[in-house]
């Protein structure tokens, strides 16, 4: 195959100066969209030269639009230069070139592991979108992979967007403050202490437009199952938000019961997200007749975490006639819960809600006074049984912003060269858990 490197965007000459910024990135094969999205700003340590490693083809071009597009925006426009390599050989080229010391991992799922483990073998850190890795032989790579990113001193380090939510950072605040939540319930298999749910759809805009996404998206041994996938984003913040600092182990985990369930997608669904005009070959096995295939993006566990039982659900539709992708989550406290709503009551934006059970209207507001030096303009609103917390719109950044402020904290990381203690072994515990649910679902 005829292989190439070009920059895109702009003619670089021999005169241009090397900025000799501590930071490089390095793409491969940015088959998903956050690829793109964690250049959707640029950092005042990075160089705007990234070497970008893949296979021709539309998901390549797909991203280099994207990018092209943050470049020439008329509000806080970027400069990020594609210094592109073309081939089949794109990761063994990748490996001998290493042309960066930052590689950022977001597409098929499939060998992700593989070019994780290789990778920090190479001695590059990463930073790869979430899943890790979809099954459990995955998982025992992962493991092999944290070990050799340790040996040589470099960084692994996994995109969890959600945690940069406001409604979310403030839930994990609250359930914090004693005061307010009192301590985190035990309850039962039958009435979990933590519920979260999230609804994803196939169909979306992106940018400001619709999201294009590759054939392979829709093949779950490629992408990963809805409980290997969108879950792991659950079970990072029953960890996050639950046990916040706190060192987990997989003894912690006890799961119960999981399950799993396809969305039907027929021929002109999958052709309007896809562009393609049939099924693909590898999609055969997933024909639920001649025009319609069966997607396995819907998960559900039953678990407990340190004996706090806990249930998460991921679901996939195809696509909603008004809203887009909702959360929802609650923590039940002794004092009171902490409740994230985002349906069409609240025009299908996430908001946080305190619903007291043992908790006056006074040492509400007293408690709440703390929180309110610390995220100055939030407020409470009393709304019948409930108070609604007022969040001003400037920590509403956008789950678009959420992958530039990953990244800013990674980069903090990486100045240091080291994570927090307990990062590497909760990543760990999240990967065992939808591995293991998985495994439980397939079986049953």
């Amino acid at each position: 195959m005829l292989k190439k490197s070009f920059f895109l965007f702009s003619i670089i000459s021999s005169t241009v100066i090397a900025q000799n910024k501590p930071i490089q990135f390095i793409t491969l094969d940015p088959g998903h969209f956050h690829a793109a999205l964690v250049q959707n700003k640029t950092y005042s340590n990075v160089e705007n030269v990234v070497h970008v490693y893949a296979p021709a083809g539309q998901d390549l071009q797909d991203h280099l639009k994207r990018i092209e597009s943050y470049n020439t925006r008329a509000k806080n426009p970027t400069n990020w230069q594609e210094k592109v390599y073309e081939g089949n050989d794109f990761f063994e080229k990748m490996i001998t070139e290493k042309q960066g010391n930052v590689l950022i991992l977001s597409g098929n799922n499939q060998k992700k592991t593989e070019y994780i483990l290789k990778s920090v073998e190479a001695g590059i850190n990463v930073l790869g979108d979430k899943p890790m890795c979809i099954d459990t032989k995955g998982y025992e790579l992962l493991k092999k992979s944290f070990d050799a990113a340790k040996k040589n001193n470099v960084l692994l380090y996994d995109i969890m967007t959600e945690r940069s939510e406001i409604t979310t950072v403030l839930q994990k605040e609250l359930a914090q403050i004693s005061t307010i939540f009192g301590k985190l319930e035990k309850g039962t298999p039958e009435n979990p202490a933590i519920s979260i749910e999230s609804i994803h759809y196939f169909y979306k805009y992106v940018s400001g437009s619709p999201l294009k996404r590759p054939t392979w998206f829709m093949d779950v041994s490629q992408q990963g199952e809805g409980i290997a996938d969108v879950m792991v984003h659950l079970v990072d913040l029953a960890q996050w938000t639950s046990f916040p600092n706190v060192t987990l182990s997989n003894n912690d985990v006890k799961i119960t019961a999981a399950k799993r369930w396809a969305t039907p997608m027929t021929l002109s669904e999958f052709s309007l997200i896809t562009g393609a005009k049939q099924f693909p070959d590898f999609l055969k096995k997933d024909l639920k007749n001649d025009t319609t295939i069966n997607v396995f993006a819907n998960g559900e566990i039953n678990y407990s975490l340190k004996g706090v039982h806990t249930k998460l659900r991921a679901l996939w539709n195809y696509s909603t006639p008004e809203g887009g992708d909702t959360h929802y989550s609650i923590m039940r406290g002794t004092k009171a819960n902490i409740e994230i709503r985002q349906g069409k009551a609240e025009k299908f934006t996430p908001q946080l809600y305190i619903k007291p059970i043992s908790l006056t209207e006074k040492e509400l507001l007293l408690a709440f006074e703390g929180l309110k030096t610390k995220y100055a303009g939030i407020n409470l609103v009393k709304q019948d049984n409930e108070w609604l917390v007022e969040i001003p719109a400037i920590y509403r950044t956008g789950h678009e912003a959420h992958f530039g402020e990953v990244m800013e904290r990674f980069l903090d990381y990486k100045a240091k060269n080291q994570l927090p203690a307990w990062e590497v072994p909760n990543m760990l515990v999240k990967y065992y858990t939808t591995t293991k649910a998985l495994e439980l679902a397939k079986n049953k």
